[in-house]
Formats: C-alpha cells, sequence, structure tokens
C-alpha cells in the first residue's frame, strides 16, 4: 500500500480538476476512512459481485474480472491480518481499497468502476451492514425472550405485589411479569424483522443519482448479495437512509424497554425491596462501603439508553432538510448508527446474563404481595359475584374494611367475620377462600391473565411463536 507521502499534491482519485491538494481543514473535515473502515467487508463483497456481474454483461473480460477478483481478495486478506495502510488522504474505504488495487493489478482496477458511483456504492456497504447489525439484534432478542420463558416457567406460580404509580396494586405472579417483558421483546423482535424486510432491496447499479448507460444486470447483483431484488428508483436510492433510520428507532424502542428492565433490577436488588440479588458477575463493590453491592450492569444498560436515542436524534436532524440526491452530509451517517448498534448490543447481552443470573426471593415477594391491602379488589369482585351487589358499591364497602383493617393494623384477611358483617351483613365466611395473594393471583384466569395456568398458556405460545422466528432464520 502506497504510504501518504505518494498522495501529496492532486488527490489522483478526484481527478485532474483539483491541481492542488485540499488544505488540511478540509481533508480533516472530509475524511471518514477513521471510522468507516469497519465497511471493508462489505466494500469488497460489493466490489466481488460488481466485477463478476460486469464480465457476465460482457461490460469487462473475464481476465479482468479475475484480476480484480483476486487483488480485492488479496486486500481483504491484508486488513484482516493487520497489514493494511488506511490513508486518510484517500478519504474513504472505497478510495483505500480501489487505491490499493491499483498498486496490486495495475489498469484493470480502473475497470471496477464502471457503472457504478461511491454513492451507489457507500449506499450498499452500509445498508449490507445495518442488515448485519439487525440481523444480530434479531437474535439477541431471542435470546433475551428465551432467558424469560425460562425464568417465567420457574416462576409461574410465585406471588409478588403488582404495581401502578410503584405502589402495591394487585398480587401477580413473578412469571406474568416476567412475560410482560416478553411481549415487550417481542414487538421489538417483530419490528427488527420488519426492518429487515424493507431494507433487503441492493442499491448498487444505481450510480451516481440517474442510473447508467451500460447494460448491467441489477438483479444479478442483488441476488449474489443476498438481497431480494434491486432498489427501484435510481434518486431515492442514494438519497435514502430510512433503512438505517428504521433500525435506529427500532434500537431506541428497544433501548427504553431495556431501561425500564434495568431500573426494576436496580430497585429489586436493593436491601428495602429483596426480590433479586445479582451474582458477582453483575455487581461491583463500593471503595469505601465494604458492605455496598452495586447493581452497576444494570444501571449501565439503563444509561446506554441515552447514547441510543441521541444517535437517533443525532441521524433524524442529519437527514431533516436534504434535498435529492446525495448530499456530503449523509458522510455523517454513519458514526451514530455505529455507536448504537454497539451499545445496543451489549445492553441485550448483559440483559441476557443478568435475566438468566437473577437469584429470585420469592419469600419476600410473597410477604410484599400481601402488603398494601392488595386483595382489596378481590374482596370487591368477591361481593359483586357472590352478593350480586353493583361493583361501586361494592368499592365503597370494600373501602370502609380497608379502613377497618388499618385502624386494627392487621391484613384484610385478618379481620374477623363479625368485623366484615359489621360493613355488610350479607358477607359470609366463604369470603376468606379470595383474600390470600395466591388464591388472588389464581382466580385472574382472563386470557393474559397472571393465573398460573394462564402464564403457562402464553409460555407455550411463546415458545411456539419464537421457534417459528428462528427458523424463519
Amino acid at each position: 500500500m502506497s504510504d501518504d507521502s505518494k498522495t501529496k499534491g492532486s488527490n489522483q482519485m478526484w481527478g485532474g480538476r483539483f491541481a492542488s491538494g485540499p488544505a488540511a481543514i478540509m481533508e480533516e473535515i472530509n475524511a471518514s476512512i477513521g471510522y468507516d473502515r469497519k465497511l471493508y467487508r462489505q466494500d469488497i463483497e460489493g466490489s466481488i459481485a460488481h466485477a463478476t456481474m460486469l464480465a457476465d454483461c460482457d461490460i469487462i473480460s473475464a481476465g479482468d474480472r479475475d484480476k480484480i477478483i483476486h487483488g480485492l481478495n488479496t486486500i481483504r486478506s491484508e486488513i484482516e491480518a493487520g497489514d493494511f495502510n488506511f490513508s486518510r488522504k484517500l478519504e474513504d474505504i472505497h478510495m483505500n481499497v480501489e487505491a490499493r488495487l491499483s498498486e496490486l493489478i495495475g489498469p484493470a482496477a480502473g475497470r471496477l468502476h464502471t457503472a457504478r458511483s461511491r454513492n451507489d456504492q457507500v449506499a450498499l456497504d452500509f445498508r449490507m451492514w445495518a442488515r448485519g447489525e439487525t440481523e444480530k439484534a434479531v437474535g439477541l432478542l431471542q435470546s433475551l425472550i428465551a432467558a424469560f420463558l425460562a425464568r417465567a416457567e420457574e416462576h409461574a406460580k410465585t406471588v409478588m405485589p403488582g404495581f401502578t404509580h410503584l405502589q402495591t396494586a394487585q398480587p401477580v405472579t413473578f412469571g406474568h411479569h416476567c412475560m410482560a417483558y416478553v411481549e415487550m421483546f417481542g414487538r421489538d423482535l417483530s419490528r427488527m424483522e420488519d426492518c429487515l424486510a424493507r431494507m433487503n432491496e441492493c442499491p448498487l447499479g444505481a450510480a451516481a443519482l440517474a442510473g447508467t448507460g451500460f447494460p448491467i444486470d441489477r438483479s444479478q447483483t442483488a441476488s449474489a448479495l443476498g438481497f431480494t431484488g434491486p432498489t427501484r428508483n435510481s434518486i431515492d436510492t442514494v438519497s435514502d437512509r430510512d433503512f438505517a433510520l428504521e433500525y435506529m428507532a427500532a434500537a431506541s424502542i428497544c433501548a427504553t424497554h431495556l431501561s425500564r428492565l434495568a431500573e426494576e433490577i436496580v430497585i429489586w436488588s436493593t436491601p428495602q425491596f429483596g426480590f433479586v440479588t445479582l451474582s458477582d458477575a453483575f455487581s461491583t463493590g463500593s471503595s469505601i462501603m465494604p458492605q455496598k453491592k452495586n447493581p452497576d450492569a444494570a444501571e449501565l444498560v439503563r444509561a446506554k439508553t441515552g447514547r441510543i436515542n441521541g444517535d437517533l436524534i443525532a441521524l433524524l436532524t442529519v437527514m431533516k432538510g436534504l434535498p435529492l440526491a446525495y448530499s456530503k452530509d449523509m458522510q455523517e451517517d454513519k458514526e451514530a448508527v455505529f455507536d448504537a448498534s454497539e451499545s445496543l448490543e451489549l445492553a441485550l447481552a448483559a440483559m441476557t446474563g443478568m435475566v438468566g443470573d437473577l437469584t429470585v426471593n420469592a419469600k419476600a415477594m410473597k410477604k410484599a404481595a400481601g402488603s398494601g391491602y392488595s386483595t382489596a379488589t378481590d374482596l370487591a369482585d368477591w361481593l359483586v359475584r357472590e352478593l350480586g351487589i353493583p361493583f361501586r358499591e361494592a368499592h365503597h364497602v370494600t373501602g370502609r374494611a380497608v379502613a377497618v383493617a388499618v385502624e386494627k393494623g392487621v391484613a384484610l384477611e385478618k379481620l374477623t367475620l363479625e368485623d366484615l358483617q359489621s360493613i355488610h351483613p350479607r358477607i359470609t365466611d366463604s369470603v376468606f377462600g379470595v383474600l390470600t395473594v395466591e388464591k388472588s393471583a389464581a382466580s385472574r384466569k382472563s386470557f393474559g391473565g397472571t393465573a398460573p395456568q394462564e402464564v403457562r398458556r402464553q409460555i407455550r405460545f411463546w415458545k411456539k411463536r419464537l421457534g417459528a422466528s428462528g427458523n424463519a432464520k
């Protein structure tokens, strides 16, 4: 690979119009090789497919094709071995690869760019990279959902408090709570799969913005690169970054779900709650307080959401005022997406580990489930169901029963029959059959409810769906 000294003066890749090289400040703002070198695999794969198609369409010779492919494979080996000299003078990954190819195989290298522009080349590379990252997210989400299904199955009957406003509301099962996250991450999985379907069109052949006059076969290159087909409008092709925006939007929603889960793990692992314990693998200690065990992994997952959301806004802002077709602004499309994908993948992997790692304190959960008169709604429902009382009246009677329990300093199920009959004389001792937290949870048998049998039904559904999703890949 030539060193930077060989590229001083005019940039030969720009052509003769630029007789003198760009000023240092222009070089600094214009170069993207510091980050877009990440696209080298996609750039080389796309170029191999393009060269193969050009030869098949008799646009270049088979001999030049073979030289180009051999040279590109050599460059890939050099990069992966750490022997490739990336030059800022050559701006980006495309120019760096093309310049090295010219050194390796001579004039034949100049034929590779026939019927192609950097505009459709970068659109291809970036789209292929985004497709790979979206596929990774799909796999990581499947693993996280599987981890939750395992915990839900294990704790289908484990009673815990359900909260609204972070106040004890009604008893639920921990399995049911886990399945709430299965639903959330299941929607994230669906969004990523939809995103994959929409982004899987091949930009190669759109050229600068108007297509090309060469008799190329865009369907051939699309098929060779694993796309469902070529894009249908050359102007849109080179100016579109919807695929990246959609991935980022799905990533932001997913990160929000991860952050909510992280917050619950942080709360649940406090001594005040004591619902779960994280192992040392996902915790750290304090430099001054030896008793501390901090849920740092969960806190860092929670923080990653800010980065991912910021990355989405950054890309939206870059794209918001661009006229068709390509503008250099779009060079700023990659760093935010690279950062967001790295953050999302790390957060998903960390959370999958934490979900599998949690030690659940079922005793503490059960004790908390009975606090705050959480079975009050069960008393109201019993009054409606057994005595035929309108719900609003039952609600009032229940409120009075809670007030008596508060006055006596006892749980609702510890009130005597006489206490309850003083509020409503038709209450019988059968009411005590619905006032325990276990029976409260077990009674919620409506579709999607917290009853253990319903939790198990939803686990079966998601195992089947997850299997189908995995097979589809």
